[in-house]
């Protein structure tokens, strides 16, 4: 287990992405999809009190079944409750189609999703037909949705997508490739390990051999991820960009050159009538709370709940407390 990060870790580093966004320095910027990522301020205002917000009709948000989603889920809730509107939450519901339905049939109020997960499984859009930049992506899961009475608010800086991970030393036996495509003519000998089904999906297995020209020693079917590394079954993973584990330094991931992968950038999907209910103030409220989240800010939340053990609820609450939003 790694060591627990102090809250003025994370702190600091929220405050240093801020600054720098704000100052309007060069450095390389996050991925926004609507806009969110890319409006940053120096500090996180305090919430305030929505006028009216109490007397609104109680709002349910949802969740996925695992962490990142354990982790939103309560932060947008917190975030809502901060500025006085009535919220419970209906967490792990289960899959995106689970979710998906909860949310149309008025079980739940909002939930967060994925923008590339949103285009492929709701609207059946071929993986490598979905746009390749989070904007035009986010647009048409917007445009969509919109039809479903389902708004889909200004997505995360982060997104959560695929990238071949492996050990540190790893990389250093193969010549610390960067990139996907140095990865060739390197894992003739390299075994790589995904979910079951990977090894026959253009968007894992299938997709990076015929992407990249890639030929892989072998194929690990496992859902464990970081632990077939660790025992030596394989040599490669398919990770995720916010993988509590990426914050240990003990594994590098290779960038997805070819843009294989689409964007995942999170947005909160909400009923249309319960986007009425909030107006302007409580979409900025969610809009204001997800503007630091960035892939290293996420990660170290997820961390927190993989790898040092605590609450998701508690994450939730430190992070809104720890970048300023609540006391």
């Amino acid at each position: 287990m790694k060591a627990l990060k102090t809250p003025l870790a994370i702190l600091a580093a929220l405050l240093l992405a801020l600054g720098l966004a704000a100052c309007g320095k060069d450095e390389k910027k996050e991925k926004g999809g609507g806009g969110a990522g890319s409006q940053q301020s120096s500090s996180g205002p305090p919430i305030e009190k929505v006028p009216g917000a109490e007397s609104k009709p109680t709002i349910t948000i949802g969740s996925k079944n695992f962490t990142e989603q354990y982790i939103l889920g309560n932060i947008y809730a917190n975030a809502l409750k901060a500025a006085g509107f009535k919220v419970k939450t209906s967490l792990d519901l289960g899959s995106e189609v689970v979710a998906y339905k909860a949310l149309k049939q008025g079980e739940i109020s909002a939930y967060p999703e994925y923008t590339g997960t949103a285009l492929t499984a709701f609207f059946k859009v071929p993986v490598l037909k979905v746009p390749k930049e989070p904007a035009p992506a986010f647009e048409q899961v917007k445009t969509r949705l919109a039809k479903q009475q389902i708004t889909a608010l200004p997505t995360t800086p982060f997104e959560n997508t695929f990238r071949l991970a492996l050990s540190k030393q790893k990389a250093q036996e193969i010549g610390n490739p960067k990139t996907t495509s140095e990865l060739k003519g390197k894992t003739a000998d390299l075994k790589i390990s995904g979910f079951p089904e990977c090894k026959k999906r253009v968007d894992c297995l299938l997709g990076v051999e015929k992407t990249y020209g890639l030929k892989f020693g072998g194929f690990v079917a496992s859902e464990e991820k970081y632990d077939v590394i660790e025992n030596g079954s394989a040599d490669v993973i398919f990770g995720f960009t916010t993988d509590g584990e990426l914050t240990t330094g003990k594994y590098v991931t290779v960038d997805d050159d070819k843009k294989l992968f689409p964007p995942y950038n999170v947005s909160l999907l909400m009923r249309n009538e319960t986007f009425k209910e909030i107006g302007p103030e409580g979409q900025k409220v969610i809009e204001n709370v997800q503007k630091p989240l960035t892939e290293k800010i996420m990660g170290e939340l997820n961390s927190r709940v993989d790898l040092d053990k605590q609450e998701p609820e508690k994450v939730a609450a430190d992070y809104l407390r720890e970048a300023g939003f609540t006391k």
